[in-house]
């Protein structure tokens, strides 16, 4: 039996090695958009958009100023020890979707079932070892009372928050070097104290005007000129789109930042302009009016009884939006990139279709498609149907094999989230699951992709088709494919026929 379970073994070697070429002669496209949910663009008739992360871009020197901003904060007005200015920030060291328990201090990557990932539990600054976060929930398990509310909120007594926006990396990595500082100085802290602090401190360098003052007065350091922006616009004005913008960001800061990226003219491309929507709040609260902005920034008074092109309004609600538009139902497709407070409500409550811009995409595609990454996850799952097979052998040789088999698909894992980053993986999937981060993505957009420069790549009366992705029971057994020699990589969702 030791022989045959090794011969296998090397068959299924032999044979990985002959998939690989075949599955790297179809490459995913970075530059693809990808569907949900059916939906053709002969049908959409207006277009709204975000503002940040998603008609506009931003450097990495973004981040570390908001870091260094709340950082300063943090000493300055919350007292905290000034040696936490050593910390600097490391854009590799967190992911967007991460979930942070307020209580324990625990920065955490979770599936769509709620189970933590084990290997990617961050206290500061270091790994939790896998025993430890057993016994502190019983398993790997979060119950879903614990978990944070619809928009990602730790409130009402849920002890997880989870980071959905791109803007949240400063703040995870924040909280991970103080909680550092205070650990490695054994500095007695509460936690949830230490949450709350920093969670201000982010808000007050949005709040306060400081991330918005240091990118006006530096605009080419902080945004990413891009032509393909105009050019979206265009297209979609060309082909007699409406369009809208409904952002969160003030009314100057935005001004400026589309003339940089689109041109003086940018209003004209708009139907309709709202900043400082405040978002979600905008889509549920009925009670908020419109009010026009003038070209000094200054709130007029006026009662507003029809948004005009070339104005910019403030505040409002998605009701009155309707009402005043008459903009409704599946003809609307808006883009953004926070999945809950840009996409959520509109998809639930009012029928809209929605587009996420999740520019970690591009990066994640190109990285899947390297011969190296092909190469592990084509043999991981290869390893995994043997293991799935071949554990009916009960005999003690039998069964040392396939620990060490165990063994090496542990560390094939260990080096598949590497791939991507070294402390929590892709922020798409778990070891095999997808994330929680991915359900709630697949959940609320019709559409996804990496920028809205993909629109480029399709005509305006396009279908976008969901893949068929197989059910666990449409897949045949690993032993079915062993015999006939066709083998479906789950991760690529590709049959290859290996003569």
């Amino acid at each position: 039996m030791k022989s045959y379970l090794w011969s296998r073994y090397k068959e299924a070697k032999r044979v990985t090695k002959e998939l690989v070429p075949s599955i790297m002669s179809n490459m995913l496209n970075p530059d693809a958009i990808f569907s949900n949910n059916e939906m053709s663009l002969s049908d959409i008739e207006i277009y709204g958009f975000d503002y940040d992360y998603t008609l506009v871009f931003y450097s990495k020197h973004l981040h570390t100023l908001i870091f260094n901003a709340a950082r300063d904060l943090l000493i300055n007005e919350h007292r905290y020890p000034a040696e936490i200015r050593k910390y600097d920030y490391d854009p590799n060291f967190a992911i967007r979707g991460l979930h942070y328990d307020v209580h324990r201090a625990l920065l955490m990557k979770i599936d769509a079932f709620h189970y933590i990932q084990l290997g990617t539990v961050y206290r500061g600054l270091s790994v939790v070892p896998d025993e430890e976060v057993i016994a502190m929930y019983d398993g790997s398990h979060v119950p879903l009372e614990q978990m944070s509310d619809f928009y990602g909120k730790s409130s009402q007594g849920n002890t997880m928050k989870q980071f959905m926006d791109i803007f949240s990396l400063p703040e995870m990595t924040l909280l991970s070097c103080v909680n550092e500082y205070f650990l490695k100085n054994n500095i007695d802290y509460e936690p949830v104290h230490l949450y709350k602090d920093v969670k201000d401190s982010i808000r007050d360098v949005h709040i306060k005007g400081i991330m918005y003052r240091a990118i006006e007065a530096d605009i080419e350091k902080y945004i990413c000129y891009a032509e393909q922006t105009r050019a979206v616009l265009a297209k979609l004005a060309d082909h007699g789109k409406k369009m809208f913008l409904i952002t969160n960001s003030p009314s100057s800061f935005v001004d400026k930042g589309m003339k940089f990226i689109v041109g003086k003219d940018w209003r004209d491309l708009f139907d309709v302009v709202i900043v400082q929507a405040e978002k979600p709040n905008f889509f549920n609260d009925k009670r908020r009016p419109f009010r026009k902005v003038n070209e000094r920034g200054v709130l007029l008074w006026d009662k507003i009884h029809k948004l005009q092109k070339g104005q910019i309004y403030k505040q409002g609600n998605l009701y009155e939006f309707l009402k005043l538009t008459g903009w409704r139902g599946s003809k609307v497709l808006y883009f953004g990139d926070h999945i809950y407070s840009d996409l959520a409500d509109l998809t639930l409550k009012h029928g809209w279709r929605t587009g996420a811009i999740i520019p970690e995409l591009r990066s994640e595609i190109k990285i899947m498609n390297t011969e190296k990454y092909i190469q592990t996850m084509t043999w991981l799952q290869t390893l995994t149907g043997l293991l799935e097979h071949m554990q009916v052998h009960r005999d003690p040789d039998s069964q040392m094999i396939l620990e060490e088999w165990k063994k090496e698909r542990k560390e094939m894992r260990e080096m598949n989230r590497n791939f991507f980053n070294a402390q929590f993986g892709s922020i798409f999937r778990t070891d095999e699951n997808p994330t929680y981060f991915l359900r709630r993505l697949s959940r609320f957009a019709d559409i996804y992709m990496a920028s809205l420069s993909c629109l480029l790549n399709y005509e305006p009366d396009y279908t976008f088709y969901p893949r068929r992705t197989p059910l666990q029971h449409e897949l045949p057994g690993w032993s079915d494919q062993l015999c006939t020699g066709t083998f479906r990589i789950p991760f690529l969702q590709e049959t290859v026929q290996v003569k």
